[in-house]
């Protein structure tokens, strides 16, 4: 299961973490699992682009592991675009999580 654990504070998304394996399909075919890679790592990717930002990104060396932290010394404007950018993603993982709940759980903190 893949377990995605988002920390708040003052309602600000100051990191989140995804860790484990959907299992829900063959390796190469586990379509919650790229639904997932693809949705955190797009976020991440556009947050990088789009909001210029520091990020701290740590990553699994066999994949199954994802932890993002902003930084908390960043702009106000830079920061609004990274949490509107962050926020769409947990819209999206929910989403999956609605359809796919036995391969992924999602809470905050």
């Amino acid at each position: 299961m893949i377990k995605v654990t988002v920390y708040r504070d003052n309602n600000q998304i100051k990191s989140f973490e995804l860790s484990g394996h959907a299992d829900s399909g063959p390796y190469g075919y586990d379509l919650v699992c790229a639904g997932v890679s693809a949705v955190s790592f797009g976020a991440v990717n556009a947050v990088l682009e789009l909001a210029d930002i520091d990020l701290a990104i740590e990553q699994g060396s066999d994949g199954g592991y994802l932890r993002v932290t902003i930084s908390d010394s960043e702009a106000s404007e830079s920061m609004e675009k990274a949490q509107l950018l962050f926020e769409g993603m947990i819209v999206s993982l929910q989403t999956i999580e609605r359809d796919y709940s036995q391969f992924i759980k999602i809470q905050s903190k």
